[in-house]
C-alpha cells in the first residue's frame, strides 16, 4: 500500500506582492516528494483557512515579507482549530525579528525560517511533524 503524500499549502497573506520565496520553498517542497498547492498572492487568513479545510492538508506554509506576521499568524492558527484542523502544522517564512519567533513558536508555529534556510531543514522539520 502507498503512503500517503503529505499535502502542503503555500500561502502569501496580506498585501505582500513579493513571492519568489514563496515559490522557491514550494519547489523544494515538491521536489521532496510532497503534494504542494500555492494559494497565489493577497490571501486572508480566511481564505487561507478555507483552503486548508477544501485541500485536506497536513501543513499550511505562509510567507510574509510584510511585518504584519503577528496580526495575521495567530488569525490563521485560530481559524484552524475553530475548522477543527488543529492537528494542521503551520510554518512561517519571511522577514521575521527574533524577539517574535519565540512568540509564534509559543503559539503553536512549527518552524521560522528566514532568507537563506536550507530546504533541507524545513523538510525534515515538516516530515518529523507530520510522520513522527
Amino acid at each position: 500500500m502507498t503512503e500517503r503524500k503529505i499535502r502542503v499549502i503555500i500561502a502569501k497573506p496580506g498585501l505582500d506582492g513579493h513571492d519568489r520565496g514563496a515559490k522557491v520553498v514550494a519547489r523544494a517542497l515538491r521536489d521532496a516528494g510532497m503534494e504542494v498547492i500555492y494559494t497565489g498572492l493577497r490571501q486572508t487568513p480566511e481564505m487561507i483557512a478555507e483552503a486548508a479545510l477544501q485541500e485536506d492538508v497536513d501543513v499550511v506554509g505562509l510567507s510574509i515579507l510584510s511585518g504584519a506576521h503577528m496580526a495575521l499568524v495567530p488569525r490563521v492558527l485560530d481559524l484552524l482549530k475553530t475548522n477543527g484542523q488543529g492537528h494542521v502544522k503551520v510554518f512561517l517564512g519571511g522577514i521575521i525579528p527574533d524577539e517574535d519567533v519565540t512568540q509564534l513558536k509559543a503559539l503553536g508555529v512549527l518552524g521560522v525560517y528566514g532568507p537563506g534556510a536550507l530546504s533541507e531543514t524545513y523538510i525534515n522539520d515538516i516530515r518529523q511533524a507530520v510522520n513522527p
